[in-house]
């Protein structure tokens, strides 16, 4: 593009896998976070021109339906040149520009990843803890046989039964994922506005409790779903096979679901939390 960008424009440039996001105040005048610009050093709000901002590789203005008058979008932009608390995940450019022009803090880069990677990470899980079971019982393998004796020896771990094998199994990686979404996307930042940091105070114990919550509805649904009601061995083994045979499996499968539940449940509800009182707060 010859013709210099609208005052008050959003742009964005790409990079090699994500997208890097700019202010435009005037003259060819760039505001961004230098976070990632042009490699992986981290870097603080700084002005600069289209030309290093755009690194040779062309840029596109972002356009909004409703967005805050321009003066009010520069003197934003202008107001934070120095801070230098850039966070991939919770204060990156595409955060900072959307602040800019719409009074968000957010950055679609950051959900898509979110919510992604949060399935991904609860199917490692749920592999893994098909593993675990079929080597750690008397019966080896993924028969009847030996995922009851597995989770029975998992469960044993705390002094119970297979049940609280399934527990273990889910609760587990549930609660490493909250720990990890409240210290990436929701972790507090003193550079963020009141509104900002308290849906992300909910959020963080949102994630805990989706956690809780998804090992609760496994056990429930393994308790409930089988054609023996209950949790006696008879229970599982047919609450586990129900739920395996959902995704066209048998009582392995119905582990890995169980087991990662809790994963994408600690995930989805903390950040769907965060968003939704986000959204409420604007």
């Amino acid at each position: 593009m010859s013709r210099l960008p609208q005052l008050g424009a959003h742009l964005v440039t790409p990079r090699k896998g994500y997208t890097h996001h700019g202010i435009h105040v005037g003259n060819g005048a760039i505001i961004h976070y230098s976070g990632l610009a042009a490699g992986m050093e981290s870097g603080p709000i700084e002005e600069t021109n289209l030309a290093t901002f755009s690194a040779g590789k062309g840029f596109q203005v972002k356009t909004y339906k409703n967005s805050l008058p321009v003066s009010e979008i520069i003197r934003r932009a202008k107001s934070r040149i120095g801070e230098n608390s850039y966070s991939v995940f919770n204060n990156n450019c595409e955060h900072f520009c959307l602040w800019c022009v719409v009074d968000e803090h957010t950055s679609p880069q950051v959900d898509t990843a979110t919510w992604v990677s949060a399935p991904s990470a609860g199917a490692m899980v749920g592999l893994g803890a098909r593993a675990t079971v079929a080597a750690s019982g008397t019966a080896v393998g993924l028969s009847g046989a030996g995922v009851m004796s597995g989770l029975a020896t998992v469960g044993s771990i705390v002094g119970g039964g297979a049940v609280a094998g399934i527990v273990i199994l889910g609760v587990g990686p549930g609660a490493a994922m909250a720990s990890l979404v409240n210290s990436t996307v929701l972790a507090d930042n003193q550079c963020l506005g009141t509104k900002e940091r308290e849906s992300r105070a909910v959020g963080r114990v949102a994630s805990y409790s989706g956690a809780m919550a998804g090992t609760a509805g496994s056990v429930a649904a393994v308790s409930a779903l089988g054609t023996t009601a209950g949790l006696s061995a008879a229970g599982i083994s047919s609450g586990l096979a129900a739920i395996g045979g959902a995704v066209g499996g048998g009582m392995a499968a119905g582990v890995f679901v169980a087991t990662a539940a809790p994963v994408v449940a600690a995930a989805a509800v903390g950040y769907g939390v965060y968003k939704l009182v986000q959204w409420k707060k604007s």
